[in-house]
């Protein structure tokens, strides 16, 4: 059986990369630790916060793989210690976010146990394109040119 998807319309070209952040976004958000917020702040900004009690700085990773924000925490096992009762396991994770085009990962602070990434999404600029169309003259056929005006510096 084949998968229809929304994006194969003739009239959405080029939009099969978007799909694939949606696949990646679904598998991501089926994992379950460690749990967290995201929250905008102010016009532009976003904050996502992780609860990571336990783990060091040291024991954190913060990557951006192809638009994908990947946080990565591994504690190390400490084997001089005799533990009668274990209820906190020292656990590695892995928690993934995809990111939409433009944004930006300002900075990563670790306070009382959480873990805040804050992130930030420049407002789009409006880009008006002038296409112009050259007619063949009987000597092999037409060209199309492309001239742009951009709203601000790209």
């Amino acid at each position: 059986m084949t998968r229809v998807s929304v994006f194969s319309s003739p009239l959405l070209l080029g939009f099969d990369h978007v799909e694939r952040m949606i696949e990646r976004a679904t598998k991501a958000g089926s994992e379950g630790y460690p749990p967290y917020n995201i929250e905008q702040i102010g016009e532009d900004g976003l904050r996502i916060t992780l609860a990571v009690a336990g783990f060091s700085a040291t024991d954190l990773t913060i990557t951006i793989e192809d638009n994908q924000l990947v946080i990565r925490g591994k504690q190390a096992d400490e084997k001089d210690r005799v533990y009668l009762h274990r209820g906190i396991a020292a656990r590695q994770f892995q928690r993934s976010f995809v990111l939409a085009d433009g944004i930006e990962v300002i900075g990563a602070e670790l306070v009382n146990g959480l873990l805040h990434v804050d992130l930030r999404r420049p407002k789009p600029e409006p880009q008006i394109r002038s296409i112009t169309i050259r007619t063949g003259n009987g000597d092999g056929g037409s060209q199309i040119g492309v001239s742009g005006k951009s709203g601000g510096s790209v």
